[in-house]
């Protein structure tokens, strides 16, 4: 069971390679840019990246068709051991340049399978990429695969490989998007989508939650959009002065990607998160063994109603 269950991550590992390095072509070919679309591209010079791009396209299609190639006893050995080294780096790498890019530019998307990668990245595609390096390790030194010969000894392949598959796809936002594009539906910047909408998804984030204690008052400074995002800008402090916390939601019915910042009410700059305090419950878990008469410690974040409120427009971000 287990050799079966490493020998079907070579298929599956040379269609997603062949997969990406297709729909990245096919977006090069559509747009006349060898660095259309590619979004580890942004982390080079831009005099650099048609040659990163041309470079990852070439790197994918070789490892790609190698995998293939090296499958069975024909280029098994050094050749097959070769690539499927080569392909669990080509991941570790991918992972670590996904990771950058999250922290320099999270606005744009991977650019794994070209077009179809444009929503911004999140934990899913890394854990996606770590979970691919991971298959290609399991390959190496495997030997040559052998097909199954009747029906009964090929069932228990197609149903490990149908669990991978549908693993894989709950990790990929790009199944979503070739479903949106199969169902005619408009893209992200025409998308319709209430205020409402916006708020609830930004409430059920990992970001409101850990930011919403600098909130000085619940109600929106401001809401606006642009694009695929929609803004929303909260009354917050900072050191004696007046702050806004932004939220960006993205325009996604489901589970969309939410980013936030923190900037001077003055003048727009942005300022570093202060440093992270015990959330409110153990604050108060912490005092219920307090001598009676005590007063917890004075948070000034809590004060929303005393908070000063901003004198100019939010600032964009």
């Amino acid at each position: 069971m287990l050799t079966a269950l490493r020998d079907i991550q070579i298929p599956l590992l040379a269609a997603m390679l062949l997969g990406g390095s297709s729909a990245k072509l096919a977006r090069a070919i559509g747009r006349r840019s060898v660095s259309a679309g590619l979004g580890p591209t942004a982390l080079f010079p831009l005099r650099l990246r048609p040659w990163a791009a041309a470079m990852l396209f070439a790197v994918e299609f070789g490892m790609g068709f190698g995998l293939i190639a090296t499958a069975g006893t024909f280029g098994t050995g050094a050749p097959a051991t070769l690539v499927r080294v080569g392909t669990c780096m080509l991941f570790v790498v991918a992972t670590c340049a996904l990771i950058e890019l999250r922290s320099v530019r999270p606005d744009i998307g991977c650019g794994c399978f070209g077009e179809f990668s444009g929503s911004p990245i999140t934990g899913r595609i890394l854990v996606r990429s770590i979970l691919l390096a991971a298959a290609a390790l399991a390959t190496v030194n495997l030997p040559g695969v052998v097909l199954p010969r009747t029906v009964g000894a090929a069932t228990p392949f197609l149903i490990m490989l149908l669990a991978e598959l549908v693993l894989f796809g709950s990790l990929s936002p790009e199944v979503r998007e070739v479903l949106v594009r199969i169902g005619y539906s408009a893209p992200c910047e025409r998308r319709v989508m209430s205020t409402e909408q916006s708020i609830a998804a930004l409430h059920r984030s990992a970001q409101w939650r850990r930011h919403s204690a600098l909130v000085a008052d619940r109600r929106p400074l401001d809401i606006w959009r642009e694009l695929c995002w929609r803004y929303i800008a909260y009354p917050s402090r900072y050191d004696g002065r007046a702050a806004e916390l932004v939220f960006a939601v993205y325009l996604q019915h489901r589970r969309p990607a939410v980013l936030s910042v923190l900037v001077d009410a003055a003048t727009g700059a942005v300022i570093p998160w202060p440093v992270s305090r015990p959330a409110d419950w153990w604050l108060r878990l912490s005092h219920l063994g307090s001598p009676p008469g005590s007063q917890p410690e004075h948070d000034p974040w809590l004060d929303d109603e005393d908070a000063e409120q901003p004198a100019t427009s939010p600032a964009r971000v």
